[in-house]
């Protein structure tokens, strides 16, 4: 089942937040571009004209290697920008690597990254957080929810949207980890429901994982007689 993230991922390596941190703007609008090679990206970065920010600044950064002025569009200065991405960053967020798709303009700031991404399994989210710690990038989860319109019979371990959407926070936000680093109080607090019904809810869905994993009901309660 996809599902719809938004975080922030931070790091001094990560492309263009040099940019916010040496020159005007405080924030900048960026696109994905074309991955020319896997140490190399072109970025679409928009600019507000009273930032001043010329071609000249952006090329004395060392990270740039190219920049093109392509113009102005919706009262905004576009530049195209291509750059060397750090190793780390390269091997981390390796195309091959990252099952997901941006569907908004990636705000970066000094701090690093926001973005927000569906991922088309919640295998994939896990994997990228998980490369993110390995990585020694910094990982924190807004939100996340299935992508609308998916159909909740669609999930391969007969979760619910409602189920899916509370396990994906849950393991997150660090509940399954040792010592756990959310309580379900927390957790009720960001899925708007009491907790004793998150309980339930998270309950229910470990139940309907194991039983996928191990057998149907009638098989298990066999084996417990």
């Amino acid at each position: 089942m996809p599902i719809t993230t938004e975080f922030v991922i931070s790091s001094p390596l990560l492309p263009l937040v040099s940019i916010p941190q040496t020159l005007e703007p405080n924030e900048i609008e960026c696109v994905h571009g074309l991955c020319l090679e896997r140490e190399s990206r072109i970025y679409t970065v928009k600019f507000d004209p009273d930032d001043d920010v010329s071609e000249a600044d952006l090329e004395a950064l060392d990270e740039v290697v190219e920049t093109t002025h392509l113009g102005q569009a919706n009262g905004e200065v576009v530049f195209q920008l291509t750059v060397e991405l750090h190793d780390r960053i390269s091997e981390a967020f390796a195309p091959e690597q990252v099952d997901a798709a941006q569907i908004e303009p990636t705000t970066i700031t000094s701090e690093g990254w926001h973005e927000t991404k569906v991922f088309r399994t919640f295998e994939g989210f896990a994997d990228f957080q998980q490369r993110c710690q390995e990585y020694d990038i910094g990982f924190e989860l807004f939100s996340v929810s299935p992508e609308s319109g998916a159909d909740s019979d669609d999930s391969e371990y007969g979760l619910t949207d409602r189920q899916q959407e509370a396990l994906t926070l849950a393991l997150a936000r660090g509940y399954y980890e040792s010592p756990r680093q959310v309580s379900t109080e927390e957790l009720a607090e960001e899925l708007g429901i009491s907790q004793p019904a998150t309980s339930d809810l998270l309950r229910r869905a470990e139940r309907q994982l194991l039983t996928t994993a191990l057998g149907s009901d009638a098989h298990l309660n066999t084996l417990s007689r």
